[in-house]
């Protein structure tokens, strides 16, 4: 198959496209699609194999791949720790690009009935950050606003007012975060530490997922997510911040520069969200929610979760 993207380029990235490219990885590596379901589609297709304990990801173009790379270094250094962590498939040959498309496997993490508990993501957190990265393992420095620009200037159906908005945000929050002395020295860094990116498996094992933005960085980007989902739009009950807090041994929220660090991750919530405002009226709406209150910094966060 080539590898210039012609999925991305002629049908972009939809749910049967990445099927395709799904099934033509499997059979470069021998591996039964048949019967195969689409469990996520989002910056990645994910898809469970049906005779196979694997997880094969799907990655939207080939500008993708120096992260896929690293999540699968991630992935093997984590596994040389010891570290409760998503595994790929460690015989297979991987990243492959097909048509474009880096393509990885995973092996199937079997899920118990409960989700992870905000105080399981402090220690998950404090004993990642505890981690030394080996000297041969090189990782990016965090992206802190990601791919923000972009979408600010592709999005579909935003008014040129908000895009103006967004614009004028983003150079003024640089600016802040510049200034940032930060009080934590550098280590390994999930970059989107929030509770989704926890499972835990039948046997109650705690595991980290997701290595997208894994980074060597400060720790308060770690920590940005929590305290901010709580201090901002109140999704995190005060018991559950609490026990979040106790597990880490840090509350973010004293520091500083939380108040940049929290300006920063509500502004990537927003522009996250306005790449799908077409897909349906409560994404239109949210995102209406948001760009309003960021107007105005004293306006409550009631967002929904999404």
């Amino acid at each position: 198959m080539p590898s210039g993207g012609a999925l991305g380029a002629a049908e972009g990235f939809t749910s049967a496209g990445a099927a395709r490219v799904m099934t033509v990885a499997c059979r470069r590596t021998r591996l039964n699609s048949e019967g195969a379901s689409l469990i996520r589609f989002g910056e990645n297709a994910l898809f469970r194999l049906a005779s196979h304990p694997v997880i094969v990801r799907v990655a939207r173009t080939v500008d993708y791949m120096p992260s896929v790379r690293n999540e699968v270094e991630v992935s093997h250094w984590l596994a040389r720790e010891g570290f409760p962590a998503a595994r790929v498939v460690e015989d297979l040959e991987q990243p492959l690009i097909i048509d474009g498309h880096p393509v990885t496997f995973w092996h199937l993490i079997r899920e118990a009935d409960r989700k992870a508990t905000y105080g399981e993501l402090g220690r998950v957190l404090r004993e990642l950050h505890s981690l030394r990265v080996p000297d041969d393992l090189s990782l990016p420095s965090y992206d802190a606003f990601g791919r923000a620009d972009l979408r600010i200037e592709k999005a579909p159906g935003i008014p040129e007012d908000d895009r103006e908005f967004l614009r004028k945000r983003g150079r003024e929050l640089r600016e802040w975060l510049a200034g940032l002395c930060f009080g934590l020295p550098k280590g390994p860094v999930h970059g989107d530490a929030h509770g989704d990116n926890l499972m835990v498996d039948r046997t109650g094992q705690v595991v980290l997922i997701d290595f997208e933005n894994f980074c060597f960085d400060h720790p308060e980007w770690d920590l940005m997510v929590t305290a901010t989902e709580y201090d901002s739009m109140k999704w995190a009950t005060d018991e559950d911040y609490a026990a979040f807090v106790g597990a880490y041994g840090r509350d973010l929220r004293a520091w500083p520069g939380f108040m940049t660090l929290r300006a920063i991750q509500e502004f990537k919530m927003t522009t996250w969200l306005m790449q799908n405002v077409n897909e349906n009226s409560g994404v239109s709406e949210e995102y209406r929610r948001r760009i309003v209150s960021l107007r105005d910094d004293d306006a409550p966060r009631d967002w929904l979760p999404g």
